[in-house]
């Protein structure tokens, strides 16, 4: 039995990733009639409807996805949030809303709902897509405990999830795992260019980045070794790999990646306190 059984979830905009959530949802076994979207995307909500779930049309706007909901997502651009919301605020009566909205904070969202604070704030990434996301979860004080489960159950649908404590920390979440698919595509490029220039052909220097990636990654998941005792388990003293390992300390590659980080962090707190003006 899971706590989403009979559980009524809305979503507020039904782009790639309230398709990527929806997908997990109805995987986990949530029953599509269950699940009801609001879109003014007539192109959207075609697609939406062809995978037997409830749409809802414009001129009905989104209050009608709200009403009798349990669960309210929002899932549009965090620039015309409070423009969405605002025609429906009235609406919400308990419901636990989650927001996948970047940049926007509780507080903020709070003012946009006219004082509604049953909501919690998601970062997730892409790879929610395929149901191997990673989700920050933060939620204010007047979400439940029962309400906290509900959040947890429908972002895990689409992956892994962690909750943090200080609504801060979101921002370090963008940055370790919201933008960083981007840093592990950029790496995998860089190895592919790099195994082209010694002589492999692209598909195959392809295959062999993205399968050393992903099993590297789930070698790291699955053993009780930290990241840098797996490194020095497979560098052989005077190795090829140790020759490798030299160059990028050599050219200070942690470093920069720390850096990289750093940059995506601030530039996150940048945008929240611009959309908070």
């Amino acid at each position: 039995m899971s706590v989403l059984d009979n559980k009524k979830i809305s979503f507020i905009g039904g782009g790639n990733m309230a398709q990527a959530l929806i997908s997990g949802l109805v995987s986990c076994g949530v029953e599509p009639s269950l699940i009801t979207v609001a879109d003014p995307s007539s192109e959207a909500r075609e697609q939406l409807s062809a995978k037997g779930l409830n749409t809802v049309d414009p001129t009905a706007d989104a209050t009608a996805a709200v009403i009798g909901a349990d669960i309210v997502v929002l899932a549009v651009k965090p620039q015309v949030m409070k423009a969405v919301v605002s025609g429906f605020a009235d609406a919400l009566d308990q419901q636990l809303v989650i927001s996948v909205a970047a940049g926007l904070s509780t507080a903020l969202l709070t003012d946009m709902l006219g004082g509604y604070s049953n909501i919690v704030r998601a970062m997730p990434n892409t790879p929610a897509m395929i149901q191997m996301g990673a989700t920050g979860l933060y939620g204010t004080d007047a979400i439940s405990a029962e309400q906290k489960q509900l959040a947890t159950a429908v972002m895990e649908a689409s992956g892994l999830v962690m909750w943090v404590d200080d609504e801060a920390h979101m921002h370090a979440v963008t940055a370790v795992s919201g933008s960083a698919p981007a840093y592990m595509f950029y790496f995998i490029e860089s190895m592919v260019d790099g195994a082209v220039a010694l002589g492999l052909d692209k598909e195959q220097a392809s295959a062999l980045a993205m399968q050393t990636m992903l099993g590297a990654a789930k070698m790291a998941m699955n053993s009780d070794d930290a990241p840098a005792e797996l490194r020095r388990k497979v560098t052989s003293p005077n190795g090829t790999t140790q020759a490798a390992v030299e160059s990028m300390q050599a050219n200070e590659i942690g470093r920069q990646i720390i850096e990289a980080m750093q940059a995506c962090y601030d530039r996150s707190q940048a945008l929240s306190e611009e959309m908070s003006k």
